[in-house]
This record gives structure tokens, sequence and C-alpha cells, in this order.
């Protein structure tokens, strides 16, 4: 479901979509550090040239729908900005993957003073609004959720974070997800009683058949998806024994009657990942 929000889409408005011709690997400057992530036990593969090529290949084998694909290392004990990029780096629609930030900021809100996780929004509590709105991706849960927010102070929030993001709008780049996604993992953004239970929400929703269905069992994954017109999205931390990365794969097509076709590229991206990484 896609955040209700007047959508201006940037990804149809290009007409000449820029795409990395390899993995582009770019670090954002002005992003807060992050703390050291949790110990790994071995050492952490790399993305290096075969990842690269299969996930390069994967994308160019589908020139009839956009794909943006990032791919970052949560690093245990160092902060790391750097993520690599693949296809279309430019902003899509984010629908509703960026329900993450919208969260994240509401818990923001609680840690300053600011806001409640038991205050009452609408018929129920602030936690729940915000377990309904990332594990069912409830449109109303947003809107309450959002009220407390606000819109500006969203935008504000996301500019800390060293991301461009206005919820008019609604778009982000697959880069700008992934470091989303990083930031809350690694523990930079939240308190670690805040952090767990956003990522808690992050499992088991009610759409587990893009990337939680093409990893391992041994692999956990913590996501959030998103569908709208014709966007299809998925951003996940993906993570086994200590080893975590943030895999963001963005797709655009005419419309919705090609999800089979992008949920097998999803499928297909997510596998490369997993089999090079875990």
């Amino acid at each position: 479901m896609a955040v209700p929000v007047s959508v201006h889409v940037a990804a149809q408005a290009r007409s000449t979509p820029t795409v990395g011709s390899g993995s582009t690997t770019k670090t954002v400057s002005g992003r807060k550090p992050a703390p050291p992530a949790k110990a790994a036990s071995g050492a952490s593969a790399v993305v290096d040239a075969a990842l690269d090529a299969t996930i390069n290949g994967i994308i160019d084998a589908h020139p009839e729908y956009q794909i943006g694909v990032a791919l970052m290392e949560i690093p245990a004990g160092a902060a790391s900005d750097q993520v690599h990029l693949y296809g279309v780096e430019e902003p899509f629609e984010a629908a509703s993957t960026a329900k993450v930030l919208a969260a994240e900021a509401y818990y923001h809100l609680v840690e300053t003073g600011e806001a409640s996780l038991n205050e009452p929004l609408g018929a129920y509590p602030a936690s729940f609004q915000l377990q309904a709105m990332i594990q069912q991706s409830d449109n109303d849960s947003w809107s309450l959720i959002m009220n407390v927010v606000g819109h500006q102070e969203l935008t504000d929030y996301a500019s800390s974070l060293g991301v461009q993001y206005d919820p008019e709008s609604n778009t982000l780049t697959p880069a700008d997800m992934a470091h989303i996604l990083a930031g809350l993992y690694s523990g930079s953004l939240l308190n670690a009683a805040d952090t767990s239970q956003l990522l808690s929400t992050m499992q088991n929703t009610n759409d587990e058949t893009l990337i939680p269905a093409a990893v391992p069992a041994d692999v956990t994954v913590y996501h959030k998806y998103g569908e709208l017109d014709g966007e299809l999205h998925d951003a996940a931390v993906l993570d086994k024994d200590g080893h975590a990365y943030t895999l963001v794969v963005y797709t655009k097509g005419e419309d919705l009657s090609s999800v089979p076709e992008r949920t097998d590229i999803i499928h297909q991206v997510t596998a490369a990942v997993a089999d090079a990484l875990f």
C-alpha cells in the first residue's frame, strides 16, 4: 500500500534515467557516523566484481523496466557511508518504503520527550499505529503518525540523516533508502529498545513475497515493501551471524500488471546477493 499523499512521480518524469554501468560506490557526506555494529563471527564477504556483474546482468536483461539497486554493508566495529549502486540511481516514487522514515521520526520524538508510544492516536495507542503502519502498511495509521510528526518536520529529520525527502513528492533514491535502513540497524538513530521494537515490526509482515522469499532460512530479514501504480519495491536489512547488509531494489513498470515479472527480478537480485555474501 502506498503513502497517501499528493504525489509527483520523479521516476515517471525522467526521460533519460541515469543508469550505472557497473557498481558505483558513493559516499554520502554530512551523515552522522554510526556506532560500532554488533560483533560478527568471522570475516564478512565483500561486494566484488563477480557480484557486480551478476546484478548488472539481471538489470540489463530487463530494459523494459526501470530498476535501481543499492547494496551497503553495515560493518561490525566501523562506520561506513559507502553504498554500491546499480541501474537507475535517480529518485523513484518511494511508495510505502518511506514509512520506515516516518516511524524513525516518530520514535525520535518519543526519545526527545515530544511524543509518547502510549498516547492515543485514533482508537489505539501510538505503538499500535506504528506497528500497523509498518507491518500491515496501513495508510490510516500512517496519516495518524504524520499528524504528530508533521510534513516539514519529517523533511528536516531526513535532512539530519543526510537524506533529501519531501512527503509531498514521496521520492527517494535507492541509496537514500539504504542509508535510512543502515542507520536504523546500526543503532545510530534510536536507542536500543526503540531500534529493536521498530525492527521487530519489519518481520512477518503482510507481504513476505519479495526479498524475504528469496533468502536462505538462516538469513534474518527486516524489510518494508512498497507498491503503487507502476512502482514495486522492497528495502531490507539482511543479517546472518552479525554480518549485515542493506539491500534496496526499486522497480518501475507501466503499471502493476508486471508485478509477477518484477517479483522474479527482485528474487534474482536477492538470491545473487545472498549467495555471494552469506
